[in-house]
């Protein structure tokens, strides 16, 4: 599928989940392409996560484009289904945003993930 040394940037699959599992039940975390679209074009998104294993990629490859536009960091993971099970559905995702409300219990640690992302751009 990739090739070695045009691997996309991929997370620590274990730490990310988890955080990602209590955005969702926060229901701070909109699943699919055009809601992530729709997020960062509304400027409320705070980082976009998107899977590797997408077919076809092309279905994903305006939201890297628009997150760097928009000075939002966005992140890979490698399965689909591991991003749908982290953002508590039974299937497949293979986009996501997370958004942080101002009164949000979780700002704090949103605010980590994306520092996180952040520093694995640079």
């Amino acid at each position: 599928m990739w090739e070695k040394n045009s691997q996309p940037l991929y997370v620590n699959k274990n730490r990310w989940m988890s955080e990602l599992q209590q955005v969702a039940n926060y229901k701070q975390l909109p699943k699919g392409a055009n809601e992530a679209t729709k997020n960062i074009n509304r400027g409320i998104a705070k980082f976009i996560v998107m899977a590797a294993d997408t077919e076809p990629l092309e279905i994903l490859l305006h939201l890297p484009l628009l997150a760097e536009d928009k000075n939002v960091p966005y992140v890979f993971v490698l399965s689909k289904q591991a991003l749908g099970r982290a953002c508590g559905v039974s299937g497949l995702v293979i986009a996501c945003s997370i958004m942080a409300d101002e009164g949000s219990q979780l700002k704090s640690q949103i605010t980590q993930l994306k520092d996180a992302i952040e520093r694995l751009l640079i």
